[in-house]
């Protein structure tokens, strides 16, 4: 089964579908002829990612699913949360943004941060959310190059190196601990929905004959009126 995930970002698709079984294939935006920036112009990054499911189900009709993540720190209050991609400016530059927030966090010794990330799932009419936590906390400057976002300045809880020095199999494994609700009930829900698909089918073949057979009824009903008709102005003709 193939899922649309609204984003470009490779980085992204090859995460999420390392957490998934291999049945359930996870295909972008471009996979679609969606070459748009979605609007995310919520206040939460519940909104967010709702607004971007809503978006690809609204405009090309696809099952998809849809996540925003927002970078929360401690100290500031949780800044800069769903402004996390724009927290420098409109340019969206995590250079910049980055810059930023080791700016606002100068001299403060709290550092504790956590990526919140909630998924939006729109599937067969309906609508599910799941919500995902990693806590840890921004180090003092840039430390590696894997990775995207705050990747690089963000150390997660029991680890000695950020999201951008870690592995991807290292990585994922975090992910999946956070998610482990989506992990585990995505395809408990997709098989919930195809053994819906197939009742219907089963209940539709069964209604189907019985439809065909009173229309045939019905067309055998008007020939044997026709027929009788017919003799009735024979018979009148005759008689004349």
């Amino acid at each position: 089964m193939q899922l649309v995930f609204a984003t470009n970002n490779p980085n992204k698709i090859l995460e999420l579908q390392s957490m998934l079984p291999e049945n359930i294939e996870i295909i972008g935006l471009e996979s679609i002829g969606c070459f748009v920036d979605i609007p995310e112009t919520s206040h939460s990054i519940e909104g967010n990612a709702i607004q971007k499911a809503n978006y690809v189900l609204e405009k090309y009709g696809y099952n998809c699913f849809a996540d925003d993540t927002g970078l929360e720190v401690q100290a500031l209050n949780g800044e800069p949360g769903v402004f996390s991609a724009r927290y420098a400016g409109e340019q969206r530059n995590v250079d910049d943004n980055m810059n930023k927030l080791l700016s606002e966090l100068k001299n403060k010794s709290n550092r504790k941060a956590q990526f919140k990330t909630v998924i939006c799932l729109n599937i067969k009419g309906q609508q599910h959310l799941f919500t995902g936590i990693a806590k840890g906390e921004i180090i003092l400057e840039k430390t590696g190059t894997s990775g995207f976002g705050y990747d690089p300045i963000f150390q997660p809880d029991g680890y000695k190196q950020t999201f951008a020095e870690i592995s991807l199999s290292e990585k994922v494994h975090l992910i999946k601990q956070s998610f482990k609700v989506f992990e585990a009930k995505l395809p408990d829900i997709i098989k919930m929905h195809n053994k819906r698909n197939e009742l219907n089918l089963h209940l539709l073949q069964e209604k189907i004959p019985s439809q065909i057979d009173s229309l045939l009824i019905k067309e055998l009903e008007l020939e044997e009126a026709r027929m009788l008709y017919e003799m009735a102005v024979n018979f009148k003709t005759k008689i004349k």
